[in-house]
């Protein structure tokens, strides 16, 4: 199974506080911070919820 690399690459600030909360579960917390998650449907769903703020690569 693929891992999904996940950075987070803009700010919390003025969010919604189910966003933060959904960044926060991802192990994101300041700009820059940079998580490893299994690839599948949970992680799938929060990246759709707050992608707008991540960057996403797929790790080996």
């Amino acid at each position: 199974m693929a891992n999904l690399k996940i950075t987070l690459v803009k700010s919390l600030n003025g969010r919604l506080t189910k966003h933060k909360a959904t960044a926060e579960a991802l192990g994101l917390r300041r700009i820059g911070d940079v998580t490893v998650q299994p690839d599948n449907e949970a992680t799938r769903g929060k990246i759709a919820h707050i992608g707008y703020l991540l960057q996403v690569s797929e790790e080996n």
